[in-house]
């Protein structure tokens, strides 16, 4: 009987190095020696921390003003419409002026809707179309701000080190999402919700600070053309790449099946198969940790087939909804919201990097206001629609058909050879390299 044959080394250079733990940590933080990224970083988690405690505080609100579910579902209506309409235009003002500029002022337009909301709050003269209108104020900013903040690290941050600064963004956001929700209801029980709301309009005005001194590479010149041609171009980037309209089109589907399931429907089921609100907060933890895990994960390793990669994480977001229709058991459903979590964290990740590289700075925010504007236009209808057909079929079938309806939507884009062999380009400069080009 012949013994296999073991491969042999032609040369040394076949040899693949192995990186050790304290060179992945090394690399991992070697965007904060970057000043613009940390002050970027610094002024991304305040915003999110005052993010995260908002919503509760302006849904007591509401309630306290005497409204119910429609006042409350105007008030945020009236935050998600204004991004609808206005995020093509952020995108090409983002591209035409100086993207820090434009944070700033989005910036600074939240903190003065967020301090009149609360002001009226603390006076007791605040109606719910007071806060209809502040929230409305928040969305335009968040039209201009989303688009500008997307291309900010392609400004800031060395090509090498896009994905460790995109991996530390995606940490921090998900790291102040554990948290806030805690601390947000605490405060609103002991201070009232306008404590909330008045720490949201402080963050905002810190984060307009930190923006204001991110130093931008002086040689970024921008050729203006007109308004309407300056969105032309953007289409045209957008189309022309067939992989990114085919994975925003998967995102357009995923999206709204996986908030009507997780958001909308998750709790209703929380409370009649789970036993109440106490169960599902159980479940909505382990989602949070799973988007930590997995952006931790993003931050230490580097996948090469990042197609693959994004859509399998994609994919996770179908066990949660599985689990629920399946009425399994709360053990077995927080782990699938866990798995769910981290691998949506580590699809973002990569995906920011993705389209960092692939698409020009100068056209970057245009593009990313497309691709985010495809993802969120079906969800008002999805919220629309869900309700009804959770009446007819029932909730575990309809989150049973949202479950295979992700299913789908991952593996299509799998059967296309340009998703599957998408890449990130390997960052072979040295670190030394990329820490001199980088702007301080």
């Amino acid at each position: 009987m012949r013994s296999p044959r073991l491969p042999r080394r032609t040369s040394a250079s076949a040899v693949v190095p192995r990186i050790g733990v304290r060179a992945r940590l090394r690399a991992a933080g070697a965007p904060l020696s970057v000043r613009s990224f940390r002050l970027h970083m610094a002024a991304r988690l305040l915003s999110w921390t005052g993010s995260a405690v908002a919503p509760i505080g302006l849904a007591f609100a509401v309630l306290s003003l005497g409204g119910g579910a429609t006042e409350l579902g105007l008030v945020l209506a009236a935050s998600v419409v204004p991004q609808v309409l206005l995020l093509l235009i952020g995108g090409v003002v983002a591209d035409r002026w100086s993207r820090a500029s434009v944070m700033v002022w989005a910036n600074v337009v939240s903190a003065v809707a967020e301090t009149v909301a609360a002001a009226l709050l603390w006076s007791g003269t605040a109606r719910v179309w007071h806060l209809v209108a502040t929230s409305a104020l928040c969305g335009m900013a968040s039209a201009f701000f989303t688009p500008a903040a997307g291309g900010v690290v392609v400004e800031v941050v060395p090509t090498p080190m896009r994905y460790q600064a995109n991996a530390l963004l995606k940490i921090g956001q998900n790291a102040v999402k554990v948290g806030g929700p805690a601390v947000g209801g605490a405060v609103v029980a002991v201070a009232g919700p306008a404590w909330t709301i008045g720490w949201d309009a402080v963050t905002f005005a810190a984060a307009a600070v930190l923006c204001a001194r991110i130093g931008l590479a002086p040689a970024r010149a921008k050729v203006r053309t007109g308004f309407v041609r300056d969105l032309q171009e953007g289409w045209s980037d957008f189309w022309s790449h067939r992989w990114l309209w085919l994975m925003v089109l998967q995102g357009a589907v995923v999206v709204p099946v996986w908030l009507v399931g997780y958001q909308m429907h998750g709790p209703v089921y929380g409370s009649r198969y789970l036993g109440g609100a106490g169960p599902w907060g159980l479940v909505v933890s382990a989602f949070t940790g799973g988007l930590v895990a997995g952006s931790a994960v993003a931050l230490m390793c580097k996948a090469r087939r990042v197609g693959v990669v994004v859509c399998l994480g994609t994919g996770t977001m179908a066990l949660p909804l599985a689990a629920m229709a399946m009425n399994a058991p709360l053990i077995m459903l927080a782990a699938a919201t866990c798995m769910a979590g981290a691998g949506l964290a580590l699809s973002m990740t990569m995906w920011a990097t993705l389209v960092q590289e692939r698409i020009p700075a100068d056209r970057l925010s245009r593009v990313m206001s497309y691709s985010t504007l495809g993802q969120v236009l079906p969800v008002p209808l999805a919220y629309v629609a869900a309700g009804p057909l959770s009446t007819v079929f029932g909730v575990r079938a309809t989150l049973a058909a949202g479950s295979a309806v992700i299913v789908v939507a991952v593996v299509v884009p799998l059967c296309v050879r340009q998703i599957r062999a998408l890449s990130l380009a390997a960052a072979e400069p040295a670190r030394d390299e990329a820490l001199a080009t980088a702007p301080r």
